[in-house]
């Protein structure tokens, strides 16, 4: 077995404490968290973890293996360009960042470095997206449509679409990086939104974020996507999934909780469950990265998440200019 490695986390939200949690549990040492709330960081840091409030401290005083990045989107690039290019592996949660400008400077420094840098769309890592592009065998897809319906907290910057890029970018990303996965890049996007509050409708204080929307894709491919998108009250059901269809191929692919894969290819049925979770699936696969210190062998990788970025961007611009098609190319080039 490989030696411990020694972990740094930059931000201490919820989704530190889970990413705390499976790396513990794979034997690997969290010795050091770094949050501007020092208490919110006392909460993740495991027993003996330094704490700190200023990620440039970390950096410098701690001899790290790796550090995870899970500070809000706006705030990515600074901390992960700093590690990368001392040298140290990135954990990057998604989105890769908020602008197309702090992501291809994160792309462009993972590149020129060739330090191991993996973006956390853990969709990405299920093995029944593995599975989905075995059965599929080739074939051109025709059509795909993705639910992404559900609760989840509301932070604050979650709910300021300066800061967080709302339901789009945070949650509406997890559904266009898989469908990209699947189907390749996207050439253009429309978008419509209910002004209908759901979750926020339990609120003391709004956002400038939507509750629900559909966005339409059409990629490169000639295949057309849909995402139908919705942040639900908590206590009411939720509902993600994948479903494919190609000329000799109908698949479905169940996400959280199950992550399943079934349909028919041809005349065969096809029904198959995971094994590990695509959370901690993600994780152990970057960790095999940094072991070998390969770039390449991560599931997402920072020009992966730049082009998933780039359509989130699109279908925002879309939203915001009345439904209208979008281009990728046009958000591309600026």
């Amino acid at each position: 077995m490989p030696a411990p490695l020694r972990i740094g986390v930059v931000g201490a939200g919820w989704i530190a404490t889970d990413h705390v949690f499976v790396l513990r549990k794979l034997g690997h040492d969290v010795v050091a968290v770094c949050d501007i709330d020092v208490a919110r960081a006392a909460e993740v840091a495991p027993e003996g973890a330094r704490t700190y409030t200023d990620w440039e401290e970390l950096l410098d005083r701690e001899e790290l293996d790796a550090v995870w990045v899970s500070t809000p989107p706006l705030h990515h690039r600074a901390p992960a360009v700093a590690a990368l290019e001392n040298g140290v592996p990135v954990y990057l949660e998604k989105p890769i960042a908020r602008t197309l400008e702090d992501a291809r400077a994160i792309v462009e420094t993972a590149e020129g470095t060739g330090v191991v840098c993996a973006i956390g769309y853990q969709w990405h890592a299920t093995e029944a997206l593995e599975k989905l592009r075995d059965a599929l065998g080739g074939q051109p897809v025709a059509y795909l449509w993705g639910v992404s319906v559900g609760a989840t907290a509301a932070r604050p910057w979650f709910l300021d679409r300066k800061g967080g890029g709302g339901n789009l970018l945070e949650r509406g990303s997890h559904q266009l990086d898989l469908q990209r996965a699947v189907a390749g890049d996207v050439a253009s996007v429309q978008v419509a939104a209910s002004p209908v509050l759901l979750a926020q409708s339990e609120l003391d204080e709004l956002g400038d974020i939507e509750d629900s929307a559909t966005m339409l894709l059409r990629f490169e491919s000639g295949a057309v996507g849909t995402v139908l998108l919705a942040w639900t009250r908590q206590g009411q059901p939720g509902s993600y999934s994948l479903d494919v269809l190609a000329p000799e191929a109908t698949l479905h692919v169940k996400l959280d909780p199950a992550f399943t894969l079934s349909g028919q290819v041809g005349d065969e049925r096809i029904k198959e469950t995971m094994t590990v979770h695509p959370f901690e699936r993600s994780v152990m696969r970057f960790l095999e990265a940094v072991e070998a210190g390969d770039p390449s062998r991560v599931f997402c990788t920072p020009r992966d998440a730049l082009g998933t970025l780039a359509t989130a961007l699109a279908c925002e611009r879309s939203l915001l200019e009345g439904g209208r098609a979008i281009e990728l190319a046009q958000v591309l080039g600026g």
